[in-house]
């Protein structure tokens, strides 16, 4: 538990700055951009993180929201719970999950369509020899095809998202106090200690993503929607009286005005 205490420490001294909150969505660009600059350039040779079969790919970032989602409910709950008592409102800051899945549905849907329509299938990776008679992609690649299309990068759109969602209900933080002792400070303390090192495996998988796959303005595209999804919800629609609202904090909405107007 002491080892516990420890990383939770640290992870409140690092995400849960308002600082972080206000810089993220930056360094993320910098790093899309910086990653992209670098792939163009000077690749990197092959490694095990640009294989897409390695572990953190498959078994993380394929399941993003899913991780996200199953980590920020309880964690959502429990706080919000704890500083208000009030059912009603624990139930209205979960539906910000609910609002979350329905961006990843539907920036995921429009991405999979922009693929389609402006598709086309190859016989090859090299774009010879083009297959008239397949028109979809499922019946390209089961027929041994190749499908080339825009394809705006998910992860980039997903990932982004995702960290940035999970640093913005971590700031309730700021505001809960728990004795030690008692067994919602364990289950506080373990669901901080998992969505801090989920936010690092995001934002480093964002930067492999940056160095080793997509072209540069598929990847602008995805953390642009990523961008949008982040900022249309926490940083402008969430302000309102008619949404799931901000995490509970002392003067929330002031603090959250001032700090999108830096």
């Amino acid at each position: 538990m002491e080892h516990l205490e420890r990383c939770a420490w640290f992870l409140r001294g690092t995400l849960v700055r308002a600082a972080v909150r206000r810089h993220l969505p930056w360094v993320l660009v910098a790093a899309m951009l910086v990653g992209s600059a670098l792939k163009e350039l000077s690749p990197l040779p092959e490694s095990y993180l640009s294989n897409k079969r390695n572990v953190l790919n498959v078994y993380f970032v394929k399941l993003a929201w899913a991780w996200t989602v199953c980590l920020l409910l309880p964690f959502i709950a429990l706080t919000n719970y704890h500083l208000t008592g009030k059912t009603s409102l624990v139930l209205r800051r979960l539906s910000t999950l609910l609002v979350g899945t329905a961006i990843w549905y539907m920036c995921t849907a429009l991405f999979s369509n922009i693929e389609h329509y402006t598709g086309s299938c190859y016989q090859s990776p090299a774009l010879e020899g083009i297959r008239q008679e397949h028109r979809t992609k499922q019946q390209c690649h089961r027929e041994g095809g190749f499908w080339y299309g825009f394809d705006i990068s998910g992860h980039s759109f997903l990932l982004t998202f995702c960290a940035l969602m999970i640093v913005e209900e971590m700031a309730v933080l700021h505001e809960v106090k728990t004795d030690r002792s008692h067994h919602l400070h364990v289950a506080i303390t373990t669901l901080v200690v998992a969505l801090g090192f989920l936010t690092f495996i995001w934002v480093w998988m964002f930067l492999c993503t940056a160095v080793y796959f997509h072209d540069l303005i598929q990847k602008v595209f995805g953390t642009m929607f990523g961008l949008l999804g982040w900022y249309g919800t926490y940083g402008y629609w969430y302000l309102k009286s008619f949404s799931p609202g901000l995490p509970p904090q002392s003067s929330s909405l002031t603090l959250k005005q001032d700090t999108y107007k830096k």
